[in-house]
């Protein structure tokens, strides 16, 4: 009973175990909004809010789970974060073709950013669990996933698309999504360096990590959903004043 107890109690001075419940609840929050603002904005566009939807519910669940996991034990929940990841980052990946798809977008840019995705999990996954001899090594392999996403969006088919496309909708929303590439998605390979035996070790707590994940977590899948929610509306309402 007293274990139940300590699982439920959230300590005033621990904001990791604060960030993780917040996150959970603006997660949550999120998913029901992007799922009832589908039916506010064109068909080609619902499929988007959709996945966005999915990544914040999906989170929400983990990190209910996380939540209870670090309050009974204090330590990182690292197979629940992976699995997490697992599940929306490629989703979050996914995000970016549907964004370009009305303006052309092909399935083969779909299909690699999905295996740029799973590398930097996979990897990453590897390196943090298989001990400090070779977390470099992974860490590495797993960043060149993270690097081809970067190029895709700067210069690959999606930034191509994208100054193709003539929608300063379009255009405003990959300028906040290279920034959430770039800065918000930095938190997690800075995280990994941060593992003993690695190129950052000693400069963080490794437990401090958990606090930067949970904020990077939250900004990265919420802020993914209301800049995709912005230009499916301003779309929506581009299109309809066409009609009328």
């Amino acid at each position: 009973m007293n274990s139940l107890l300590d699982i439920m109690v959230i300590p005033t001075d621990d904001p990791i175990a604060f960030t993780f419940f917040t996150g959970y609840m603006a997660m949550f929050a999120s998913s029901i909004f992007f799922f009832f603002e589908r039916g506010s904005v064109d068909g080609k566009w619902k499929l988007s809010l959709l996945v966005s939807a999915l990544i914040t519910g999906i989170a929400a669940v983990h990190y209910y789970y996380m939540r209870d996991y670090y309050l009974a034990t204090h330590e990182t929940p690292t197979a629940l974060r992976y699995i997490d990841w697992t599940l929306t980052v490629p989703l979050m990946a996914v995000e970016f073709y549907l964004l370009t798809k009305p303006f052309g977008a092909k399935g083969a840019t779909l299909f690699k950013l999905i295996v740029a995705a799973a590398a930097m999990l996979i990897f990453g996954f590897i390196g943090e669990t298989s001990g400090v001899d070779n977390n470099i090594m992974w860490g590495v392999l797993s960043t060149l996933g993270y690097l081809y996403i970067v190029y895709e969006v700067f210069a690959g088919d999606i930034a191509k698309l994208t100054k193709l496309s003539n929608s300063p909708a379009l255009a405003n929303a990959m300028f906040l999504l290279k920034i959430f590439i770039t800065l918000g998605w930095s938190i997690y390979p800075i995280g990994y360096m941060v593992l003993p035996g690695n190129l950052l070790s000693g400069v963080f707590e490794v437990k401090s990590i958990d606090l930067f994940y949970n904020l990077a977590d939250a900004i990265n899948k919420i802020g993914f959903g209301l800049v995709i929610y912005s230009v499916a509306t301003a779309e929506t309402a581009k299109a309809r004043k066409a009609v009328a």
